[in-house]
């Protein structure tokens, strides 16, 4: 099997974190380490995904497909009233 070169990482947390970090991995039977690659593999899972739904958008804009400021919040307020406007396209 091949092993997955590793290098450490440190950070400074506040204390209550870190007493958090130290309860999961305690009820999960798991070290700090595990818990911390799994946080920091998520994170950085989450912003990848933000970034690739921003260059998308930013795709959008740059074709024309956008909907107009005042669209958006006319159907917006529209949303208390009895009869709310169809969503903007």
């Amino acid at each position: 099997m091949t092993q997955v070169k590793t290098r450490v990482l440190t950070a400074h947390v506040p204390l209550p974190l870190a007493e958090k970090v130290d309860k999961v991995a305690a009820r999960l039977e798991r070290s700090r380490g595990w818990i911390m690659k799994q946080a920091l593999s998520a994170w950085v899972e989450q912003e990848e995904e933000r970034n690739r739904l921003t260059q998308e958008a930013l795709a959008d804009v740059d074709a024309g497909e956008v909907v107009e400021h005042q669209a958006v919040l006319a159907w917006a307020e529209s949303l208390s009233t009895g009869k709310p406007l169809p969503i903007p396209r």
